[in-house]
């Protein structure tokens, strides 16, 4: 009888064990079709211990995403800038590098370098996307500095604020104890190694989040209109930074898939990725802090005299354009392009540098 038990355990055990392997690699096979690769995130960057930044492998090629022999996403460009080249230079994090879009091609800042070169085909473009996800504005400043500066771009596009925003709003809920540090708690030591684990851990940080959020008082208070102190403070070093490189600096309000116009339920599903990394917060915290830093954005740019890329509602907030809070799909990406190219197009500062790299070439 003992032994018939026995028998019966390890055909349990082999065949939940096999059941666990088969939904493995089928969420590894659905990964694979959806980005070309089972890799995650943390394989493309590699840490640069002199500048104390995580930088993407050079000549990395995985997937859908290609990494030139500088160690940007995109194309490759030559460290001296060719004659009669307009070079752009996009400063961002994950919403800029688009690790969810369907290939390099498909990247927003590789669609703005295209269609410039189609509204202005008397002068080649060329660009750097030096967007790397997780960068705060910091690392952007220690990036515009050390890696994008000596390739004397002439144009600087900056796009970020989730990273910060996220940071400082942990930082506040562990002063009012609400969460217990202000690090974020990472992701258990199996989901290194299992995606089947890691996808599930996610899920279930968002299910608890999305019910707190419901149910439990205990939640973030705080006045948006005191946030962004440190965010304006290193927002504008970039500016300046990336003013000292280039004729003409940019700056791009940030585009958010929540809205003020959603129903509840629709405002809780499209905040699924802020919950990840802020349990604590309500999708109206979500939203109205993003104001908040728009805010600052449009204020910097005033006071630094770069040019305002509006329309961050231009991009519908749904899911056709979001593939999570923030991150673009295809379409998403797309939108995000045209509303940059129309505002440098548009611009006469883009205006006058290219006519007088007509008239010089």
């Amino acid at each position: 009888m003992r032994t018939k038990q026995r028998l019966m355990v390890l055909v349990t055990i082999i065949a939940l064990l096999l059941m666990l392997f088969a939904a493995e690699l089928g969420v590894r096979v659905r990964q694979h079709l959806k980005y070309g690769t089972a890799a995650t995130v943390e394989d493309y960057y590699t840490v640069d211990a002199k500048m104390g930044l995580r930088i993407p492998i050079a000549n990395l090629s995985s997937g859908h995403v290609s990494i030139n022999s500088l160690g940007f996403r995109g194309p490759e460009v030559p460290v001296a800038k060719p004659s009669g080249t307009v070079r752009l230079a996009f400063l961002g994090a994950s919403t800029t590098w688009c690790g969810e879009v369907s290939g390099n091609d498909y990247v927003w800042p590789h669609l703005v370098a295209s269609s410039l070169s189609h509204e202005f085909p008397r002068v080649r473009f060329d660009y750097v996307n030096a967007a790397v996800p997780g960068y705060t504005m910091s690392s952007m400043l220690k990036s515009m500095e050390r890696r994008v500066a000596t390739l004397e771009p002439d144009v600087v596009i900056i796009y970020e604020a989730s990273n910060n925003l996220s940071g400082e709003l942990r930082e506040i809920a562990a002063k009012q104890g609400v969460i217990e540090t202000a690090q974020w708690e990472p992701f258990s030591w199996p989901s290194r190694y299992s995606l089947l684990w890691l996808l599930t851990e996610k899920n279930l940080r968002v299910f608890s989040a999305q019910r707190s959020a419901r149910t439990n008082p205990k939640r973030l208070s705080v006045d948006t209109t005191t946030l962004g102190k440190e965010y304006r403070e290193e927002l504008t070093q970039v500016v300046r930074a990336a003013q000292r490189s280039a004729k003409i600096v940019a700056l791009a309000t940030f585009s958010i898939h929540p809205r003020v116009e959603q129903a509840e339920e629709r405002q809780m599903s499209a905040s699924s990725s802020a919950f990840v990394y802020m349990p604590f917060v309500t999708p109206r915290l979500v939203i109205e802090s993003f104001e908040r830093y728009n805010q600052i954005v449009r204020e910097v740019a005033r006071e630094t005299g770069v040019l305002l890329i509006e329309g961050e509602n231009d991009i519908p907030g749904d899911g056709l354009h979001f593939t999570d809070t923030v991150h673009f799909s295809d379409a998403g990406s797309k939108a995000m392009a045209e509303r940059v190219t129309r505002a440098l197009t548009l611009s006469a500062e883009l205006q006058d540098l290219v006519s007088k790299y007509v008239a010089a070439h």
